[in-house]
């Protein structure tokens, strides 16, 4: 059998390829995320023992006492030569097992994203709720990162980010930034948010938001005054809709549809989709942006009405997912296995009879 290698080593090696994401298991070779699929890093298996080891090898003594604790942790590893890694130690069936996901030392630029111009135009906003969606691994706290950048660079105030953990590390420009990260700097989401409020701030950022009590005050925050940009585990505009207000007890749900229409401002729904050349993956991203007719569907609660008045308001920067898909395709881009694949309606890529026929 191979020598197992250092920590480090797989750490690097996963960004030399292009990983997103490491992944150490029990009885299992290393594996590294690329362009979506895992790849092994090494022709044996790992024993329960050497991941251990190897996770040990990332921890200060705190974080070990964490861990032993509460059997699962997340932090932050910053390793020179190499980068920036959000780690996450779980167990599973009595073994530590690991994923580390590459943070990029460079904030990208957000007009390099993909996304819709209407996104661009958000960081203008000087009020109310915009949130960044999608599943594990789609990008949200890149497009989070970028936003933030934008605003730094083109306006004059002061940011506060409320993060676990923090992962892109910002520097001060025409705005002052400060990024606390949730189990050193502060206890909890709702305690630092509630906090954030007494900080003079511009805009708040939550790099999730996880319970009833963050979004309360993520809502409360955008109703007086105060741009929040946060990001939500939910596939596409309508479920995060839903997903906000089913959160409450239903005594307190008409409140939350009345707040919540009112400040809304924007929901960026993503998806990484693998390109057709297999150089990497392109992004499909659905845009609510809130008009008159979309708040009013809020209010009223018709949350299935929202993707037809969001195709019909594409003119406003409404874009549905199919939308983007459906670009994405015609320029060829993706495959239409792959656009089938990922979309909400079949039906709105089945092609005619005549063009099948010419096929």
């Amino acid at each position: 059998m191979s020598e197992v290698r250092e920590i480090t080593d797989y750490l690097k090696e996963t960004v030399e390829r292009g990983g997103s994401d490491l992944h150490l298991s029990a009885w299992a070779p290393p594996a590294a995320r690329v362009s979506g699929t895992l790849v092994p890093l090494e022709d044996f298996l790992l024993s329960p023992e050497t991941v251990r080891s190897l996770i040990q090898d990332t921890l200060n003594e705190t974080q070990r006492a964490e861990l032993e604790d509460k059997w699962e942790l997340d932090y932050s590893l910053q390793l020179d030569g190499v980068g920036r890694f959000r780690g996450n130690v779980h167990t599973v069936r009595g073994s530590h097992e690991a994923a580390f996901r590459y943070i990029p030392e460079e904030i990208p630029e957000l007009g390099t994203l993909g996304h819709h111009s209407t996104v661009d135009r958000l960081c203008n906003l000087r009020r109310g709720l915009v949130l960044v969606t999608g599943v594990t691994g789609s990008g949200k706290t890149t497009t989070l990162a970028a936003m933030i950048r934008r605003i730094a660079e083109t306006r004059s105030g002061v940011i506060v980010t409320i993060e676990d953990p923090v992962e892109f590390i910002f520097s001060h420009q025409s705005c002052l930034i400060k990024q606390r990260e949730v189990g050193s700097d502060t206890r909890a989401f709702p305690i630092a948010l509630r906090q954030a409020l007494r900080q003079d701030p511009d805009v708040i950022v939550v790099s999730e938001l996880r319970d009833l009590e963050t979004i309360r005050i993520a809502l409360t925050a955008a109703e007086t005054g105060h741009l929040v940009l946060a990001t939500l585990h939910t596939v596409d505009a309508p479920q995060s809709v839903d997903r906000l207000v089913d959160v409450f007890p239903a005594e307190q749900q008409q409140q939350i549809v009345t707040q919540l229409a009112g400040v809304l401002e924007r929901i960026i729904s993503q998806r990484l989709i693998p390109r057709s050349d297999g150089q990497g993956r392109v992004l499909a991203s659905e845009v609510l942006r809130a008009n008159h007719g979309l708040r009013a569907c809020i209010r009223e609660r018709k949350f299935e009405q929202l993707v037809g008045l969001m195709e019909i308001g594409y003119q406003d920067g409404n874009r549905t997912i199919d939308q983007s898909i459906r670009g994405l395709l015609d320029a060829g881009l993706i495959t239409r296995e792959e656009a089938l694949f990922h979309c909400r309606e079949e039906r709105n890529f089945e092609e005619p009879a005549a063009t099948k026929k010419r096929r």
